[in-house]
């Protein structure tokens, strides 16, 4: 089981353009409000020219997400054969504590973007999204299912648990982040509950969705056969009319 992060920021190589912005936008976060970073301040602080930084990100938003590319990598490049033997929900526990491990050198500007996703409505519907798709290779890693509709419920579940599970990281300060790890276990034994209930219904649910796909079927040959007959009287009163 994961304990207090030890893994030391690594900056990106001098030839990472995206890189060494993400480190820019990371450290100027630290030290101000996000809304107070301009495009412009984080190629200054990059070394790159505003041409570079259109070429790699189109927006401050846009940055953010590359960061969670890259804490997503940092994860993924971990083995986790050694988790084999653990259930599904202790697999996910790990992974994200791995995730949280991978954060811990940015911490002070992960703060400063988060308040600032929870200050704009319109950057907490994109991040949700950046989110989701992170917490789908999460899952992935530790092997368990999410796919299909019920799957994309169980991802913004996810999702959504990880915004609180990372709000209680960023305030605690006890050596081996006991509070965070309570925390997480309580929303995976929260959401393992949940998503049990996911699934039932989503059994349930199966045969109305194989009855509503027969009857679209049905409805969408009915609606060719008529249009062929309605085509074959046209034709037919066409023939009448030109022997008139």
């Amino acid at each position: 089981m994961a304990t207090r992060p030890k893994h030391e920021a690594k900056s990106a190589p001098p030839s990472d353009t995206r890189g060494k912005i993400v480190d820019a936008l990371m450290t100027l976060a630290a030290e101000r409000r996000f809304e107070d970073i301009s495009i412009t301040d984080i190629s200054k602080a990059a070394g790159v020219t505003l041409a570079d930084f259109r070429d790699a990100f189109p927006s401050k938003g846009a940055v953010l997400a590359g960061f969670s590319r890259r804490i997503d990598r940092a994860v993924l490049e971990q083995e986790t054969g050694e988790l084999a033997d653990e259930s599904p929900r202790e697999r996910l526990f790990d992974v994200l504590m791995k995730r949280l491990e991978a954060m811990a050198p940015y911490r002070d500007g992960i703060r400063e973007a988060a308040a600032w996703v929870r200050r704009t409505p319109a950057a907490a519907l994109a991040m949700n999204q950046v989110a989701m798709n992170s917490m789908r290779f999460m899952v992935e890693a530790a092997g368990v299912e999410a796919e299909g509709a019920a799957g994309a419920v169980k991802l913004q579940g996810l999702a959504l648990a990880w915004a609180r599970v990372l709000q209680v990281w960023l305030d605690d300060d006890e050596p081996g982040l006991s509070k965070t790890m309570a925390e997480l276990d309580r929303v995976l034994t929260r959401g393992e509950r949940a998503a049990a209930g996911v699934d039932r219904l989503s059994a349930l649910m199966s045969p109305f969705a194989g009855l509503a796909q027969a009857a679209f079927e049905a409805g969408r040959k009915a609606r060719r056969g008529g249009s062929r007959a309605a085509a074959r009287k046209d034709d037919h009163g066409g023939e009448e009319a030109t022997t008139v």
